[in-house]
């Protein structure tokens, strides 16, 4: 995460991401497009939008920020809200999982908040950044603060601690004090990407990841590629296991997790994407790729 990069560490109202709440923004939204695009700028804070959603006013403002930081919707200032492709992609007609039932969903999410980033700073950061096996919540807090402050970016201690116990109950939602529905209802829990160990005490679950389809790798590291090397044809199997924002670092995958899967990826993607291990250079080579036709295949 580069210093010029844009910080986050609020606008979830300490509500990790429920199942079904991206659909409801995108239908939200979806439906105020024809009759009247401003009307979108309202859809979030008007006296309709408890009742629309179905949930209180914090949680209405929760839908909107989790909608907006994995790409579902986006915000425009002078019409409001739209729609984007990915969110047509999934919720649309036709759509590739419109009631959020396919594992691909659970991770590609993760992939928008961990590897992308654009307005989940904790997740992106304790995904790529936090090295210890051991995460204590009270050691993360400090180490944040140290992120945030290297940034010149002020920012509460009290925030940072919501932040991440935020961040945390997305992935382990079976801590004390969590509702029934609140434990069954998490998204990213599906992931298994985090165990807790202790109290306040968690560890990453590294490994292969059984529910993470070869096609859904595929996207994710066209997608890396993009931001982090745009303009070369060739990318190294180092920067794809250990690079910041890597599909090796966001999905926790160990170097030999990484290596079935790229060695996988001609057959996956019929050669738009091959690898190449000679005379000791260990790379994948680009073509042309075709990245919807790799999201569609995730969901075969």
């Amino acid at each position: 995460m580069s210093k010029t990069e844009k910080i986050q560490f609020s606008g979830h109202e300490t509500f990790p991401l429920r199942q079904l709440w991206l659909r409801k923004a995108y239908l939200g939204v979806k439906d105020s497009e024809p009759k009247n695009p401003k009307e979108t700028r309202s859809i979030f804070s008007d006296e309709k939008a408890i009742s629309n959603f179905g949930v209180g006013k914090n949680m209405v403002s929760s839908i909107r920020h989790w909608a907006l930081a994995t790409g579902i919707i986006e915000e425009n200032a002078e019409i409001g809200y739209k729609t984007t492709l990915l969110g047509n992609a999934i919720f649309g007609e036709g759509g590739l999982d419109p009631y959020q039932e396919h594992p691909s969903t659970a991770w590609l999410i993760h992939w928008k908040l961990a590897g992308e980033g654009d307005r989940s700073t904790t997740w992106k950061w304790l995904f790529n950044y936090v090295i210890e096996p051991t995460l204590d919540t009270e050691h993360l807090i400090n180490h944040l603060q140290n992120f945030a402050n290297d940034r010149k970016y002020k920012v509460a201690s009290a925030t940072l601690k919501r932040d991440i116990e935020c961040c945390l109950r997305s992935y382990v939602p079976r801590v004390a004090g969590d509702s029934p529905e609140e434990i069954s209802d998490t998204v990213l829990g599906e992931l298994a990407l985090i165990q807790q160990i202790g109290r306040g005490q968690f560890e990453f679950r590294r490994g292969a990841k059984q529910t993470l389809s070869d096609s859904l790798f595929a996207w994710c590291l066209v997608d890396f590629w993009d931001r982090y090397s745009p303009d070369t044809k060739t990318l190294s199997f180092e920067a794809i296991a250990h690079e910041y924002g890597s599909p090796g670092r966001v999905f926790k995958l160990d170097e030999s997790s990484v290596a079935d899967r790229v060695q996988a990826l001609g057959d996956v993607t019929k050669n738009q994407l091959t690898w190449s291990d000679t005379a000791g250079m260990r790379q994948v080579i680009r073509g042309q790729v075709k990245k919807e036709k790799l999201l569609e295949n995730a969901y075969d």
